[in-house]
């Protein structure tokens, strides 16, 4: 009486014990009222008989017992299977769809990629084109003051 109200499988055995034991009194009882209306005496062959056929019928619902036991867990089981499945198929939806989520940024990254390279091309030419119009300018800028000290020493 140690498992009261434990596990699924601990009660049910409990129950089933229970069932043989009132079985089993309500045979006692019916085999006492059959003895003290009718005694019977039976040969030794037939009373083994007798007994052998009982200790069959009681195999004979142990089993029975058992085998709806093992129905149960079969059916948990294959409810549990399919729960199983359902996952699996989620999961794998999930990781389809994170998968071209990644493609998906795998491509802008690449396109971004792109166009930076193209500003970064840009950059570059106008870069140089600005070092060529400094260039340009410094020239001019050393004619200028030539062109000045020219005029001002042809004034003098």
């Amino acid at each position: 009486m140690a498992e009261k109200g434990g596990g699924g499988s601990g009660g049910e055995r409990w129950k089933a014990a229970i069932m043989n034991l009132s079985e089993m009194g309500a045979n006692l009882d019916a085999t006492q009222k059959l003895l003290a209306k009718k005694a019977v005496f039976v040969d030794e062959e037939t009373f083994a008989k007798a007994s052998l056929i009982s200790e069959q019928a009681r195999t004979i619902k142990v089993l029975e017992h058992r085998v709806e036991a093992l129905e149960k867990e079969l059916d948990a089981a294959i409810a549990a299977a399919a729960r199983a499945r359902s996952d699996k198929r989620q999961a794998e939806a999930a990781q389809r769809a994170a998968e071209l989520h990644a493609q998906d940024l795998t491509r802008e990254l690449e396109n971004t990629t792109n166009v930076f390279k193209l500003h970064m091309e840009e950059l570059r030419s106008q870069k140089e084109e600005i070092s060529k119009k400094e260039s340009e300018i410094k020239l001019l800028e050393a004619i200028i003051q030539t062109i000045s000290k020219n005029g001002v020493d042809s004034d003098d």
